[in-house]
């Protein structure tokens, strides 16, 4: 599972789809709807705030949003009612670890996707984060 700090707008068609259904599955084991992955470290920023079915929600619904530009027809009856106006923190060596884990993905399963993304200098963190100072998150397996 691989619930990503950077912006869904940078991910291929095939990591926003894996996207959209690994982050159905947390909002699934959130609810406590499912015994798998209930341990997942991805899961640990999210129990931490004090509604994380609402901070799931709100992360599926961008990853929504970047579906509806792209054209795609993910289902958002399928994404929780909760809402929340919270932000999550997240360390800048976090949104730097990922962002090189993907461009190593894009190397063999996406090399032209990865090439319009060697512009980017700075990624965006997904909306529902906030970007502060430190390392790779204490949850990442590196």
């Amino acid at each position: 599972m691989r619930l990503w700090s950077i912006h869904p707008q940078y991910l291929d068609p095939r990591g926003l789809v894996a996207l959209w259904r690994e982050g159905l599955l947390a909002q699934a084991v959130l609810r406590g709807e499912t015994t798998g992955y209930t341990h997942h470290p991805q899961l640990l920023r999210f129990r931490k705030q004090s509604s994380p079915v609402a901070c799931i929600a709100e992360y599926l619904r961008a990853v929504h949003a970047e579906s509806v530009k792209r054209g795609y027809r993910f289902d958002a009856r399928k994404i929780a009612r909760g809402r929340t106006s919270g932000r999550i923190d997240v360390p800048r060596g976090q949104i730097d670890f990922e962002w090189q884990h993907l461009m190593k993905k894009l190397e063999i399963r996406a090399p032209k996707w990865r090439e319009t993304l060697m512009t980017v200098a700075s990624p965006l963190p997904h909306p529902l984060f906030r970007v502060k100072s430190g390392g790779v998150a204490d949850w990442e397996r590196p």
